[in-house]
């Protein structure tokens, strides 16, 4: 009976052949590593001095900004803030009169004895806060003074992320635009306004001058769109509780 006998392929002859290339595949890698890492230096060596150069005009320019913010800025806003004082004094004081009010809101939009009023801050120190806030105070003195022109001016040089105070804003030239007979621009800022910041006083309050100045312009179903927004969002208002009869207003002016 004939025997076969298995062919066997020596082990170790196969794991040498795996090591060769192992390790040659290593060495490509480790070659092209030393290769991009020499045309690396290369290119920084040929390049040093931009580098070097541009490093310095970055520090410069980081410094001078630290500098700028610290010894022109923040001195800056100092001293706005404290010119601001005098001026709000008579525009805190004309808000409570019942007379002389043109003249105490004169008094702070001009100054006095030296200081600065709110026409000079707003001018003056037109890049910091105080400047931006006086021009706010500026527009509505010449409001109360039925200077409108000059109020809306004024007033839309102010800008402001503050819940109250930039919807108020602008809802104050929608009145100077209501005060001069535009009633289509009225009605656009006090749409503005109303959006400017949802809160439970200035949003229902444009909404309802909106709303009113909408039927004024006899847009009825805009007028109703606006006091049914009140009535939906804002029912516990001022505003939202007689809106109910606003929205009949607008629906019968509508048939």
């Amino acid at each position: 009976m004939a025997t076969y006998k298995k062919k066997y392929k020596p082990e170790g002859k196969k794991q040498e052949n795996q090591i060769d290339e192992s390790e040659f595949e290593t060495a490509g890698v480790l070659n092209t590593l030393d290769e991009t890492a020499s045309k690396s230096e290369q290119w920084i060596e040929k390049n040093s001095k931009a580098l070097f150069m541009a490093l310095i005009a970055i520090v410069v320019i980081f410094l001078g900004y630290l500098g700028y913010t610290k010894y022109i800025v923040e001195p800056n806003e100092t001293e706005a803030s404290n010119e601001l004082a005098f001026p709000r004094k008579y525009f805190n004081e004309a808000s409570t009169a019942s007379v002389g009010i043109d003249s105490l809101l004169t008094l702070g939009l001009e100054g006095a004895d030296g200081k600065y009023g709110f026409l000079d801050i707003a001018d003056s120190f037109s890049g910091t806060a105080a400047g931006n806030l006086a021009n706010y105070y500026a527009g509505v003195s010449y409001l109360k003074m039925k200077d409108y022109q000059k109020a809306i001016d004024y007033l839309s040089k102010f800008n402001s992320d503050d819940e109250m105070l930039g919807p108020v804003a602008i809802g104050a030239i929608g009145d100077a635009f209501a005060d001069i007979n535009q009633p289509e621009d009225a009605l656009d800022y006090y749409e503005k306004a109303a959006n400017k910041k949802a809160n439970e006083f200035t949003t229902p309050l444009f909404l309802f001058k909106a709303g009113q100045t909408a039927m004024e312009l006899k847009n009825y179903s805009k007028a109703e769109t606006l006091f049914t927004k009140i009535k939906e969002n804002y029912s516990k208002s001022d505003q939202g509780r007689d809106i109910e009869k606003y929205i009949a207003a607008a629906k019968f002016a509508a048939k």
